[in-house]
């Protein structure tokens, strides 16, 4: 099974967050960690750490 990619415009639509507020929640430990894309200046998130984060946030975590 192949992992999804998201891209940081994907992320953004997603969650409602912003670029910089997505780089600073990473920054401080509380949202996934991008991942290198192939040429190292792309990054991308994985869809299923994504929808987790959204998931705990729903449940009321912090």
């Amino acid at each position: 099974m192949t992992k999804r990619i998201l891209r940081l415009k994907d992320v953004k639509a997603m969650t409602g967050l912003s670029r910089s507020t997505i780089y600073a929640e990473i920054a401080r430990g509380h949202f996934p960690r991008q991942i290198k894309l192939t040429g190292g200046r792309s990054v991308g998130w994985y869809e299923s750490a994504v929808i987790h984060w959204i998931e705990t946030r729903e449940g009321g975590g912090s």
